[in-house]
């Protein structure tokens, strides 16, 4: 997608942003020895339906043929239709690649990092809630931030505020959408008996579907995704922040999801131990928005990375950091060109999210 809209050399930074993540939160696990499960493992990216296989398979070969993003590409392993189910495990695959991954316990990593930092000198607060940010009156050049608990004056404010931006900064609203995702648990009984899983997956079942599924080291796996279900009517998801309910036309996709579509898995009674619901921040067109905000000098967004964050946020916030605390352009801190925040990005009528207008 990325090569044929911005072309390849955009595209390259994009794949070699996101693997260069996995070496950088290792490292950081292991400097900081913080106990969140991290786990090193390969994942899969399978593909069910033909023209997506082929499409996914060509763009590899122009790739590999170009001789760029080499550590990337030489890292992709891709299976064809003749063994595709019995490489991945999955029911009805007809290719997939597999590459370098990891899976971790976010809240782990993140209450680390937090105590970390608090310990640090950071003060830390979870329930002042920020009703405006506007230019100080006091003093010139710099943004105020408004509470109930007072007022706070800084030369440059950081917005990570993902799918809420809008409230804050009005000019995301409708590039920036709170868009609602569903997910779960599946266990087995302790005496069940079913091929071992330690890899990751991005599944495409067809029908609009790209399912997510870690396996967690306690035997549990966590399941994600269900757009096929319910995405087509935007109720469901667009412009949603209730996380406190369920959405309903997905209520049961997981049920039998893994006797359904893993070899091996028929008779392994794998069932649904909990389900919930969050909210994410989806872009108007498909693209994280970073950098310095157009028209507001020294405020800064790294926000809307559509459920995709843990491969993109880490070192877009080092980028993010380095733009605020030692002042470098954007050019210089290595974040893809494509997630740069811009003033046509906010005015362009695109928007491949948003409901269709009849």
């Amino acid at each position: 997608m990325y090569t044929k809209q911005f072309g390849l050399e955009a595209a390259v930074e994009v794949a070699d942003f996101e693997f260069d993540h996995v070496a950088a939160i290792a490292a950081l696990v292991e400097k900081e020895k913080i106990d969140c499960d991290f786990t090193l493992t390969r994942s899969f990216d399978v593909y069910t339906d033909k023209e997506e296989a082929e499409t996914a398979k060509r763009h590899f070969d122009e790739f590999k043929k170009a001789g760029i993003a080499k550590s990337t590409m030489n890292d992709l392993v891709w299976t064809g239709a003749e063994h595709a189910e019995e490489v991945s495990g999955v029911k009805n695959c007809i290719g997939c690649f597999s590459f370098t991954a990891a899976h971790l316990w976010p809240y782990k990593l993140m209450m680390h990092l937090l105590a970390r930092a608090v310990s640090s000198g950071l003060n830390l607060q979870t329930h002042t809630l920020i009703l405006s940010i506007s230019p100080s009156t006091s003093s010139p050049g710099k943004w105020t931030a408004t509470t109930p608990r007072g007022s706070i004056t800084a030369s440059k404010v950081i917005f990570a505020t993902n799918a809420y931006t809008a409230g804050l900064l009005p000019e995301y609203a409708r590039k920036i959408v709170p868009s609602k995702g569903i997910c779960c648990r599946i266990i087995t009984p302790p005496s069940s008996t079913h091929p071992e899983l330690k890899n990751t997956y991005g599944l495409r079942l067809g029908n609009g579907s790209l399912d997510y599924f870690i396996p967690r080291n306690d035997g549990s796996i966590i399941l994600g995704g269900a757009r096929s279900t319910f995405f087509s009517d935007h109720e469901n998801w667009y412009n949603n922040t209730d996380d406190s309910t369920l959405i309903k036309p997905a209520e049961k996709y997981f049920d039998d999801y893994m006797q359904t579509n893993f070899l091996g898995w028929e008779e392994s009674g794998a069932r649904v131990d909990c389900i919930w619901t969050g909210i994410m921040g989806y872009n108007s067109d498909t693209l994280p928005s970073v950098g310095e905000v157009p028209g507001r000098e020294g405020c800064f967004i790294a926000a809307g990375f559509e459920g995709h964050g843990m491969p993109v946020i880490w070192l877009v916030m080092k980028g993010i950091a380095e733009l605020v605390g030692s002042g470098k352009a954007f050019e210089e801190v290595g974040i893809p060109r494509v997630y740069r925040t811009t003033r046509e990005r906010l005015e362009s009528a695109v928007d491949v999210l948003g409901p269709k207008k009849r």
